[in-house]
């Protein structure tokens, strides 16, 4: 498998559009640690995967978005209603899940 990192979320979005495979977008969850841990803050990445396929190779698309919120915030959550109200739009479902880990337990 080929993973290609697209720092523009446009750009993820015209790929997502022009190569997907499937009609599922993919997303996970990571926080950023901080080297304090004083604020009531947090980094939170939102990890967005599509897969393509080009000629015999699988490609995984991958992109982040972050996102600060304070600590008892649910604002990820509000994040991914957000977007699955836009990707729905286009026929494309959110499915939380880790698409390597899933790629490579079907290819094993």
């Amino acid at each position: 498998m080929i993973v290609i990192f697209i720092d523009n979320i446009e750009n993820f979005i015209e790929f997502l559009e022009k190569k997907r495979i499937m009609d599922e977008l993919f997303y996970e969850f990571k926080e950023i640690k901080q080297s304090t841990e004083i604020s009531n803050a947090k980094e939170v990445e939102i990890i967005l995967h599509f897969l393509s396929k080009v000629e015999e190779f699988l490609v995984l698309f991958e992109t982040k978005i972050k996102i600060s919120q304070s600590r008892e915030s649910t604002t990820e959550e509000k994040v991914i209603s957000e977007l699955q109200k836009i990707f729905q739009t286009q026929g494309i479902n959110l499915v939380k899940g880790k698409i390597r880990e899933i790629f490579l337990s079907y290819s094993s």
